[in-house]
């Protein structure tokens, strides 16, 4: 087996042209038997009148051997600049620099580090079903250790209702909205499943899998950006519930934890030996995973309370913005906006301000709409999110100031981890003010809002987020130095992309919940670092951002927890 690397083909090539670039490539006879596989898909949009497709394949060959050999013989007599060679040197007549490279095909099958013996009684418990908490589960569940989850909101599908009635009624459900319940704050969002996170041992890939042999379409395992969108997540989730069922797992709703059980030997050393949940019962097990959401606040507090270590750490705010769909398409792609392989556009961008805050866009979602995600009352927070077919008008993404530590004094200075959670809930009871009280979000132009100036009607631009948007001045609705940042950013970003500050372009605020604002640390073994069997997991404890990474993280949980379990007492 063959892998080639960087073989770029026009954007409308025919399908016959990938095996014949490949046999080119190779210089392979049409009668030899060759099978090629798509590893990875991704395109270059750097000359949009030129759009290139760019793949990485996996080729099986009865000659593979042979041509890796040619290969590496070619690599080392070549000169300076050529393929293997040293820098400097020009290619050999007929090489080409950019010709696309050759190698072996790595292994990047994830492998189960263990699995349980027959008759073992120590079954872990999981706090929280979010992308974290569903892969920690499922991985301990692939290897026999029958977990026990305890996910504080409820199943799916009754989550998406209670969901829809503050979208549409104005009615809120604390345990049961965008940010708690089965899935997580994930499941509302664009399904993004890429990250850039190191992935040595292909955790990435295995959670990839599972995701496609959950219902996912199988692109996702080869396309640069994969993304999934709402309605697909849902029922891919419940098809990975029931797979933890079947595997000896056992999963409750509406069941909230607490308080932690936490026990002190002789030695001084602490030890969890359990969970209380809200209905006043006890669950004990010395291996407890807390996959909390980034907003499971009280939790936080709990946890605090008994003493677990754990720090304030940087996050952001800001606000959505919002622009049709079709001028972030023609900016990015050109002539060749609209085309089905590209399909909605994204970007990324990022600018320096002078007051040395770094202003940068978040969670950009295609062809998506802003959602209200609050899971408090009084409280408005918005976030963005995306179906697969990604072909709602607008484009949308957060807007967003990083902030430190020592910016959360002027909410709580009383030196607490806790204080960035003071900071978001004042400015979300701020954004519920301005909006009107009635959890419709604050907006505003943004010509309006880089000339401080009150916004009074809406322009082409419709705003998306449900129940609605209440046109005012959003001044005061981020902290001073994060409205002169974005003030400053705005005009900029319009270089980079044309329109970008185009005058009716919708701002709506607030986004708050970019990242947790606390991180529950933890040593190399993955557990807290004074608390034995305690294992701080995924979004909520400050060590991913995002599907995928909170799924790798639950996997890497997951692996501790079972090497913890089988270790010799």
């Amino acid at each position: 087996m063959l892998r080639i690397t960087d073989l770029k083909l026009p954007l409308d090539h025919p399908p016959e042209a990938l095996e014949a670039a490949v046999r080119a490539r190779l210089g392979l006879r049409a009668d030899e038997p060759a099978s090629v596989h798509v590893f990875r898909r991704g395109h270059d949009a750097r000359k949009r009148g030129d759009i290139q497709l760019i793949y990485t394949l996996d080729v099986d060959t009865p000659r593979a051997a042979e041509l890796l050999a040619r290969e590496h013989a070619a690599a080392d007599s070549a000169p300076s600049g050529v393929s293997g060679a040293a820098p400097g040197a020009s290619a050999r007549k007929g090489e080409s620099k950019g010709q696309p490279k050759l190698g072996p095909t790595p292994d990047t099958t994830y492998k189960l580090v263990t699995h349980a013996p027959d008759g073992l009684t120590e079954r872990p418990i999981v706090v929280g079903f979010g992308p974290c908490g569903l892969f920690a589960a499922l991985l301990l569940a692939q290897m026999g250790f029958r977990p026990i989850v305890l996910e504080r909101g409820k199943a799916v599908r009754e989550r998406t209702q209670d969901t829809w009635g503050l979208w549409r009624k104005r009615e809120l459900t604390p345990e049961s909205n965008v940010q708690f319940g089965e899935g997580g704050a994930g499941t509302f969002s664009d399904g993004k499943l890429y990250s850039q996170i190191s992935d040595k041992e292909h955790r990435g890939r295995k959670v990839l899998r599972e995701f496609v042999l959950a219902g996912a379409p199988e692109e996702i395992e080869y396309v640069s950006k994969p993304h999934i969108g709402t309605f697909r997540l849902v029922s891919m989730i419940q098809s990975m519930r029931e797979e933890i069922l079947r595997l000896g797992g056992e999963i409750r709703f509406s069941a909230r934890v607490d308080d932690l059980l936490v026990e002190t030997d002789a030695e001084g050393v602490r030890h969890v030996r359990g969970v209380k949940l809200s209905d006043g019962s006890e669950l004990h097990s010395g291996h407890v995973v807390m996959a909390l959401g980034h907003s499971a606040r009280d939790s936080f507090e709990m946890l605090h309370a008994r003493g677990v270590h754990m720090e304030a750490k940087p996050f952001s705010v800001g606000f959505r913005i919002e622009h049709p769909q079709s001028l972030i398409d023609r900016a990015r792609f050109g002539p060749q906006a609209g085309h089905p392989l590209l399909g909605a556009a994204d970007y990324k961008l990022v600018h320096h301000a002078r007051n040395g805050r770094a202003v940068y866009s978040f969670c950009m979602c295609p062809g998506g709409t802003v959602v209200a995600a609050t899971s408090e009352p009084g409280r408005v927070v918005t976030n963005g999110m995306s179906q697969y077919s990604r072909n709602e008008r607008n484009a949308n993404a957060g807007i967003v100031v990083g902030i430190e530590p020592a910016d959360f004094a002027e909410y709580d200075n009383s030196g607490s981890p806790l204080a960035g959670v003071a900071l978001q809930r004042h400015f979300e009871s701020l954004a519920y003010e301005l909006g009107g009280r009635t959890y419709d979000a604050p907006g505003q132009l943004v010509g309006d809002f880089i000339a401080n100036r009150a916004s009074t009607a809406f322009g082409e631009v419709q705003p998306s987020y449900k129940p609605g948007v209440h046109l005012t001045n959003l001044e005061t609705a981020l902290p001073r130095y994060a409205i002169d940042a974005i003030r400053e950013a705005l005009p900029a970003f319009g270089k980079q992309i044309k329109g970008f500050d185009r005058a009716d372009a919708v701002l709506t605020g607030v986004e708050t919940r970019t990242s947790s604002p606390v991180r529950i640390t933890r040593g190399e073994d993955l557990q807290s670092l004074n608390t034995r069997g305690l294992y701080p997991a995924g979004e909520g404890a400050g060590y991913a951002g995002g599907i995928l990474s909170a799924g790798v993280d639950g996997i890497r949980v997951a692996e501790a927890v079972a090497r913890a379990i089988m270790a010799p007492r």
